[in-house]
């Protein structure tokens, strides 16, 4: 461990997450930080299905953190079986989107204990503390809010683009329904203005549909801002391409240049510094903010903790220079 990121043991992490390339290196932090990291998760991807509450980022995360995930596909859980599936598709339902027999219990539970006037916030806390993860697991917001694309196909809740149609119709426009009346959680409120915030980390989660709807909550924004620690983005672009997921594509529908300099544009009135992949240095050269160039693809959990690692001491460097000064504005 080194002197830099040492010090963030003794001081609390916030990181802005969505789903599976988020939850990478969350994983990683996670696993330098334990109780004191908190990642704070889109919730936009949230929606109703077969009468259940399904919160695929969350969920993902939970897996994730907890060992559970299956590594293989990226989403669900490891070992599982899919009988409701087959029975489901007997009866003629709709099974478009997939859900494992060990999954639909969580999906259950969470319908259940909601309808009961449970909150989310504390439904993910109890059930991380079940699943054994130390860092805490914060929605976005208690209040829904819904990730909404107007595309070729017309207009399209998240889901039904993204797995339904397989981000198949062009993207025009993103919207969050529901944002304007939706506030931070008390919860998140308090990790944002603790006392003991030592940095706030932007995951490679896509900027557009999974960090967006966080920014779009009135009030989060202020306090990303209001912080007075370094704000770190982790680039999800490695050489022009994202990984995972349709960033790329939405990107190029959007009419914005897939590199790493519009992710840092995209994200600047928030963060101090970007980390990049080493493959991507020259770019970087012409950022201005400070950039990091590191290898940034998280094929293993080693991968994801040395990320962890890299983004902690860049945070760290970031803190220690005096001339820094945070926007303030909101």
């Amino acid at each position: 461990m080194s002197e830099a990121h040492a010090h963030f043991h003794e001081r609390r992490v916030v990181a802005l997450c969505g789903g599976v390339g988020g939850a990478k290196l969350a994983f990683g932090l996670a696993q330098k930080l334990g109780e004191n990291l908190t990642v704070i998760v889109n919730t936009g991807d949230d929606f109703e299905h077969l009468g259940l509450t399904i919160c695929p980022d969350i969920d993902t995360v939970l897996y994730t953190l907890s060992g559970l995930a299956n590594r293989v596909q990226g989403w669900g859980r490891a070992d599982e079986s899919w009988n409701f599936m087959e029975a489901l598709a007997q009866l003629g339902g709709e099974t478009w989107f997939q859900l494992g027999d060990r999954d639909l219990a969580l999906h259950v539970e969470r319908t259940r204990a909601l309808k009961a006037g449970v909150p989310l916030t504390e439904f993910v806390a109890e059930t991380a503390q079940r699943f054994g993860i130390s860092s805490r697991i914060l929605p976005m917001c208690d209040d829904p809010v819904r990730t909404v694309l107007d595309t070729s196909e017309g207009i399209l809740p998240f889901q039904r683009y993204f797995v339904e149609r397989r981000c198949a119709p062009k993207v025009k426009k993103i919207s969050f329904q529901g944002a304007e009346a939706a506030r931070p959680s008390q919860s998140v409120t308090d990790a944002l203005q603790s006392a003991d915030l030592g940095a706030i980390v932007i995951c490679p989660s896509n900027p557009y549909l999974s960090v967006d709807p966080l920014l779009a909550v009135p009030g989060l924004q202020a306090l990303v801002q209001a912080a007075a620690v370094p704000v770190v983005a982790v680039s999800p672009i490695i050489q022009g391409k994202a990984i995972k997921g349709p960033t790329t594509k939405i990107m190029d529908e959007l009419g914005v240049e897939v590199t790493s300099a519009a992710i840092a544009a995209h994200y600047a009135d928030l963060i101090d510094g970007l980390v990049i992949d080493s493959a991507d240095s020259g770019e970087g050269e012409k950022l201005p903010i400070p950039v990091h160039a590191v290898p940034t693809l998280m094929s293993s959990d080693e991968d994801r903790v040395r990320l962890a690692g890299e983004v902690l001491d860049f945070a760290a460097m970031l803190a220690s220079i005096p001339a820094r000064q945070k926007a303030a504005s909101s």
